[in-house]
């Protein structure tokens, strides 16, 4: 999600189940260092998952839950866990545990360092207080017809202190625009009712507009056999399609793709929507007057980051487990936004100002189908300096994406959303080279006080991160952009390259971020997963540690 204001906050709903996970085999998550892509040799089965929680000290309360797998091409085994207490969901309660390929414990990795421990998991305060509560911190942040379809969870809260026994209760509604659909995540204390935490679930691009279409898109009917088709689209010029024959000619769905859709939700902001078919399999004509222009970008940029995952980051989608999301065009009205959607693995794009810049450039669909393997590993959870992480690695996949396309109408570069136009004036949405230069309070550096902004500004200090790693500090003219980043202290950083520090962040975030990584924590992370990639002593190591005293995060 891209915003521009603290209204578009957003974190993830851990969904876990209680009792020991058995995996038998799939690797969820294939890192770049000749990570396997193939099923894990050995069995991860619930007898493993209890020896490993008893290995760690965890009290008899608890019991791990898998979530998932890499395994490197030395061997190691990066097994991440989710945690139940008595039962119950432990939020923020998150490890992973790595081992060698001997099957000894190298080290563990964990969202918190506090035992998971509460005096009773009785709560004083009932249900329906914590469910008051909900609605009235709702209706306080401007929801319209704040509702809970969902009796409130109770759980254990364990992010950024001690645990203690918790409701979650999400309220949906309308936010404040009137258009956008509201789910408001509320963590209140069990036993005091006290309000501990507050997030919107909803991901927006722009102008702090939230959204989610809140249905499931129509899955595509009569589908039987591939074809290749050709899009005109807006911001990518003439592309190929992988279409699918149906009853109708041509249905835009890329079976070689995880079934990849585009749907049409003809400007409603509810429904199913309709898949997109076409009788001669030609599609668009590049003006957003067409209605299946905004289409062919969406699909295009669907597929391009699917391959960009399959073919650079050797992951099969965002789960990888070779299912796609749907992308959904024309929601609403000239409605500036576009938003990833956990609960209905959708992407779902606006047609912008005057339904004339719809927000489906290459970067944009790539930021935000990243937002779902970001959810789908280390779960950054959406505020402070996690959520500034996890809005950065949007950006940071979302630029590779755009690169690794090589598409000469949408070149390569460190500006994010250059092509949507969301301000009207023709600048992008974000600067990675220098991220101040929004002037809208993305920060250049790390200070104490940076996990105190909106998510969306706190990730330029990722984005600067990512950038000086690429292509170091100064200035200079890359594929026709001039950029000139500096660093905190005027000292002088030389980039290795993208493609390598792609590869560092993506086996940082698979590998050894969890649901609370701080800034701190990211360069810890990133340190060791460039000491996996490269060694202990090599250049890349060491240009790990530079970019980040750049950005002012020094151990």
């Amino acid at each position: 999600m891209f915003s521009l204001s603290p209204a578009g906050s957003r974190a993830r709903r851990l969904a876990l189940v209680s009792g020991a996970a058995v995996l038998t085999g799939t690797l969820l998550a294939a890192g770049a260092s000749g990570a396997s892509a193939g099923p894990v040799p050995e069995r991860v089965d619930s007898t493993s998952v209890a020896a490993t929680a008893l290995s760690l000290g965890l009290g008899g309360e608890e019991q791990l839950v898998v979530k998932d797998v890499i395994k490197d091409a030395d061997g190691t085994v990066h097994t991440r866990y989710e945690r139940t207490y008595a039962g119950l969901p432990v939020l923020g309660g998150d490890l992973v545990v790595h081992r060698g390929a001997d099957g000894a414990v190298k080290d563990v990795t964990k969202a918190t360092e506090y035992d998971i421990k509460v005096a009773s998991v009785t709560p004083k305060l009932s249900p329906s207080a914590a469910h008051s509560a909900a609605v009235q911190a709702a209706e306080a942040a401007n929801t319209t017809g704040a509702a809970t379809g969902d009796a409130p969870r109770k759980v254990i809260w364990a992010v950024g202190g001690k645990p203690v026994l918790a409701y979650e209760t999400v309220v949906t509604g309308t936010q404040h625009d009137g258009v956008t659909p509201s789910r408001l995540r509320v963590i209140t204390d069990a036993n005091t009712g006290q309000k501990l935490y507050e997030i919107q679930l909803i991901d927006d691009i722009a102008d702090g507009i939230t959204a989610q279409g809140g249905s499931v898109a129509a899955k595509p009917g009569g589908a039987q056999v591939g074809a290749v088709g050709s899009g005109a689209s807006q911001y990518s010029g003439t592309v190929s399609l992988n279409t699918t024959k149906s009853s109708k000619g041509y249905d835009l769905v890329d079976g070689l793709r995880g079934g990849s859709s585009t749907v049409d939700l003809k400007h409603r902001t509810g429904g199913t929507g309709t898949v997109f078919s076409d009788a001669d399999n030609a599609w668009g004509n590049g003006s957003p007057a067409n209605n299946q222009t905004a289409a062919v970008d969406a699909a295009y940029g669907a597929a391009q980051t699917w391959d960009f995952y399959k073919n650079v980051l050797h992951r099969n989608g965002i789960k990888n487990d070779g299912r796609a999301p749907v992308s959904r065009v024309h929601y609403g009205n000239a409605y500036q936004n576009a938003f990833w959607d956990d609960q209905s693995f959708t992407i779902t794009y606006g047609d912008g100002a005057s339904n004339q810049h719809p927000l489906t450039q290459l970067d944009v669909a790539g930021h935000e189908f990243s937002h779902g393997v970001t959810s789908a590993t280390a779960n950054l959870q959406y505020s402070g300096e996690s959520g500034g992480l996890n809005e950065a690695t949007s950006d940071i996949f979302g630029t590779a994406v755009e690169w690794n396309a090589n598409n000469a109408q949408d070149r390569g570069d460190y500006l994010l959303g250059e092509k949507i136009d969301i301000f009207g004036n023709g600048k992008p949405l974000r600067y990675q080279d220098k991220p101040s230069k929004d002037g809208r309070g993305s920060a250049d550096y790390w200070s104490a006080g940076v996990g105190n902004l909106d998510v969306h500004y706190s990730s330029g200090v990722a984005n600067h991160f990512f950038y000086l790693l690429s292509e170091g500090s100064g200035a200079k003219d890359i594929n026709g952009v001039h950029y000139d980043s500096p660093t905190v202290d005027g000292s002088t950083v030389a980039g290795i390259g993208r493609d390598k520090a792609v590869q560092i962040w993506y086996k940082a975030l698979t590998a050894y971020f969890t649901s609370t990584t701080d800034y701190h924590g990211a360069r810890a992370g990133t340190l060791k997963a460039a000491t996996d990639l490269y060694g202990a002593n090599s250049a890349e190591v060491k240009a790990v540690d530079a970019a980040w005293a750049g950005v002012n995060v020094k151990p």
